[in-house]
């Protein structure tokens, strides 16, 4: 681990005596013995362990080798992030002498964070880093073995970096060790992607549900269990109501198919948000509100999208892909939009081959010194094209209309216009793809003119418009004439009660819906946030009818 000060400093702070007598109020005494491992890699039922007397080793464990990565000494502690939500632990602890330990349960840890702020962000702070720290070193349980070739590759290698999973990729083009790794676990070439869990486990292109129960990410959440509020959907709209209905008292659920920051988590940096003058990637932003609502005591299941509601009467019970179902007293949708995809032969062919839905570093790194084109003219799109064009050799945005000024913040034209590694090309639609295992060539034509042009563009990013996903509502709900959903005052004749509806509630009473998905809303950030926290307000009224 770094030496230098300041990193460790922050890393791994030592707390004053008077501190660890605060502490002591919430945990539990306990002596260890040399070797005596309080906690293994993959363990979940252990607190943070703060050092009284004597020191602990932390020690990383990667296929049977074990490395100590930390030494901790009377006033610090253990835990990183995985503390807050309950799940599995990535390395080992051991009392390195005899020692005095003092136990924080999970529990305890949220007490402390809700309610002594001082001691609140030295935990914080410290776990973050320390996950940084795991993730920017590959330490963890966790490796893909993959190739580039490989579209669910791709998909794999996105779930584990979206959802902050440290994990080492090894690819099987380039890694000229990968035989002996191939053979140890009895793996051929033709199985991969492959995830290997824990150190032993072979997954053999798993689904993201499967990843996730392998890893451990949803330990903790009860199904069983009547919740105030569900949100379906860790967009930014989702991640706020969390974030309000968590820190207000509420027992909150979040419901997610994928990984927490929904579209805009795959934008490569928002530079309009409030409060960040410097910009910040969609994943950064989401990984942040990820952390916070977990902080508060919000429970986030991962990779079990929300298959149907059922909606005869409250609480509201939604069923769950891959089977479960879980219930609550109200719901929040923020299951926002997808991007439209084009009517064009050999696209499902070529998505994750050459087709991209987002351009974070996980696709970049894959376009390096080649040409790219971006097909879309929103916000997304531009910062896509923006953030290419310093990895890619060269990048023709696309758009069908004449300009972007309709559809893009003014800073980000500007910039596209000044910068000499994009072309614009307005009036044109993409015709054709072509290629074999990999996409290899695009056609496109100039909608005035009908002139034709083929280059040879092995990534396509498309970013055009935007359906909502609203199929899983199944009638429950009253929607727009693009099934989009409706609320308010916009509900007229579909509202049954005596009272009003509330601003984002829908036509289903004690259901509401924020962001994207919800009809007449404004597609940025800042108003998807806005819009879920607001709605937790309401959600306190209705609970309280």
């Amino acid at each position: 681990m770094p030496e230098t000060p300041d990193p460790i400093d922050a890393m791994f702070p030592r707390l004053a005596e008077a501190q660890v007598e605060r502490l002591a109020t919430f945990g539990t005494h306990r002596s260890a013995q040399p070797g005596e491992v309080l906690y293994d890699r993959g363990d979940e039922n252990h607190g943070v362990f703060v050092v009284v007397r004597g020191s602990l080793e932390i020690v990383g464990v990667s296929s049977g080798d074990a490395t100590v990565l930390r030494v901790l000494g009377p006033g610090t502690f253990t835990g990183e992030i995985n503390q807050l939500s309950g799940r599995r632990s990535l390395v080992r602890c051991q009392a390195r002498e005899p020692s005095e330990v003092l136990e924080l349960g999970r529990p305890c840890l949220h007490r402390i964070m809700q309610t002594d702020v001082a001691l609140g962000e030295i935990f914080l702070r410290a776990f973050v880093l320390r996950r940084a720290y795991l993730i920017a070193n590959s330490v963890g349980d966790a490796v893909l073995i993959g190739s580039a070739h490989s579209a669910d590759t791709l998909r794999l290698r996105s779930f584990l970096s979206r959802n902050g999973h440290p994990h080492t990729y090894l690819d099987v083009d380039r890694d000229p060790d990968i035989q002996a790794v191939l053979d140890h676990f009895e793996v051929r070439v033709s199985d991969i992607p492959v995830l290997i869990c824990r150190g032993d486990l072979v997954l053999r292109n798993p689904t993201n549900a499967e990843a996730a129960a392998c890893f451990g990410l949803n330990t903790g959440i009860d199904e069983q269990d009547v919740y105030d509020l569900i949100v379906v959907g860790a967009g930014p709209s989702g991640l706020a109501a969390a974030v309000y209905g968590a820190s207000e008292g509420l027992n909150v659920l979040v419901i997610e198919g994928n990984a927490p920051g929904g579209q805009a988590g795959s934008s490569s940096r928002i530079e309009n948000y409030l409060g960040f003058p410097m910009g910040i990637s969609g994943q950064e932003l989401a990984g942040r509100a990820f952390v916070q609502a977990e902080k508060f005591g919000a429970q986030i299941l991962i990779a079990r999208a929300a298959r149907a509601l059922r909606c005869e009467r409250p609480p509201y019970t939604v069923d769950l892909e891959g089977g479960g179902s879980v219930q609550g007293r109200s719901i929040i949708v923020a299951t926002g939009a997808q991007y439209r995809k084009l009517d064009l032969a050999k696209l499902a062919q070529f998505e994750g081959l050459g087709i991209y839905y987002g351009a974070t570093q996980v696709e970049a790194v894959l376009c390096r010194d080649e040409e790219v084109a971006v097909v879309g003219g929103g916000n997304s799109a531009g910062q896509a094209a923006l953030f290419l064009s310093t990895i890619a050799k060269h990048v023709y945005l696309v758009v069908r209309g004449p300009g972007l000024a309709d559809s893009m913040s003014r800073y980000l034209i500007s910039r596209i216009e000044t910068c000499r590694e994009i072309t614009f090309k307005p009036w044109t639609q993409i015709d054709e793809l072509d290629g074999e295992s990999h996409l290899e060539q695009v056609r496109w034509r100039d909608v005035q003119t009908g002139a034709a042009e083929t280059r040879e563009i092995r990534h396509l990013f498309l970013m055009t418009g935007a359906n909502p996903n609203t199929e899983w509502l199944g009638g429950c709900v009253a929607l727009d004439s693009k099934q989009f959903i409706k609320t308010g005052v916009d509900l007229g004749g579909e509202w049954r009660l005596c009272r009003a509806p509330y601003l984002l509630e829908t036509s289903l009473p004690c259901v509401f819906s924020v962001g994207d998905i919800r009809s007449g809303s404004i597609k940025r950030v800042a108003s998807a946030v806005g819009e879920g926290s607001m709605a937790v307000q309401f959600v306190h009224r209705v609970l309280a009818e």
